[in-house]
């Protein structure tokens, strides 16, 4: 399969850095979006380091070759797609930990991450906090992630309905974050890709201003990934911009007569 991958990030109307990172590669069919905490631009520095990390893993500049990624062939070490994108995370959490272990100033900082890997006709979606994965596909919009989030755990045991987590004070409390723990639990999921899907990945500075039905309005205009992407960014700011916004956007277009995306 082919995959198209474009991405943009914007520091939005009222933060002062953008502590938000992302990546794309679409000769590797990958992307992955990530969220900084921590304040003082620790943040930043977080996110820059869980998207360095994982982009080697999959890039193949630490533990296997870039040529697994080329052919499709599985490693002896990384089985599957799932396994290899649990690693690399599993990797930046250690990575974001180091850190602070040689920066005392950087203590308390963290990350979200939210990762795509397209490999032949599958792609596996892995996140880890809040940034959402979205998949538009024939005319429906649906949310591929789960927030790990203190508000989205009390909806899902019903003690909240979605609309009150909306506007909750505690909506940005995550639960699960690179940079927490030593042990991170990455949450994936492997789908199967069609020609024409469009998968979104984005930090909750996007979520946080446009309903899910605004967003798939705008996926669904016809235009450009990159105009997509700037429309979005462009409308989350009209409507306060609270947050850094960061949008990447992969589309499936089809087969490419290889392996791989």
């Amino acid at each position: 399969m082919r995959v198209e991958v474009t991405g943009l990030s914007d520091i939005g109307r009222s933060r002062r850095q953008n502590e938000d990172s992302f990546e794309v590669d679409s000769k590797r069919g990958f992307c992955l979006v990530a969220d900084g905490m921590g304040g003082h631009g620790n943040g930043e520095v977080a996110s820059a380091i869980a998207v360095d990390t994982i982009r080697d893993y999959l890039l193949g500049q630490t533990k296997h070759p870039a040529s697994s990624l080329d052919t499709g062939q599985d490693t002896d070490e990384f089985a599957t797609p799932v396994m290899m994108m649990n690693a690399a995370i599993t990797a930046a959490n250690s990575k974001v930990l180091a850190a602070v272990e040689l920066d005392n100033a950087l203590l308390g900082m963290g990350t979200t991450v939210a990762a795509l890997l397209f490999r032949g006709s599958r792609v596996v979606a892995a996140h880890v906090g809040d940034s959402r994965i979205y998949r538009a596909r024939n005319g429906n919009f649906e949310l591929i992630t789960r927030d790990h989030t203190w508000v989205n755990e009390q909806v899902e045991a019903g003690f909240l309905s979605k609309d009150q987590a909306r506007s909750h004070p505690l909506k940005n409390v995550v639960t699960r974050a690179l940079g927490g723990d030593n042990e991170v639990e990455v949450e994936t999921n492997e789908l199967e890709a069609e020609a024409g899907d469009i998968y979104l990945i984005c930090s909750d500075g996007l979520t946080g201003m446009l309903t899910d039905t605004q967003i798939q309005h705008y996926l669904a205009t016809g235009e450009s990934l990159d105009e997509a992407c700037r429309n979005l960014i462009d409308e989350a700011n009209e409507l306060g911009g609270l947050d850094n916004i960061t949008v990447v956007l992969a589309r499936v277009d089809g087969a490419d007569g290889s392996d791989t995306a």
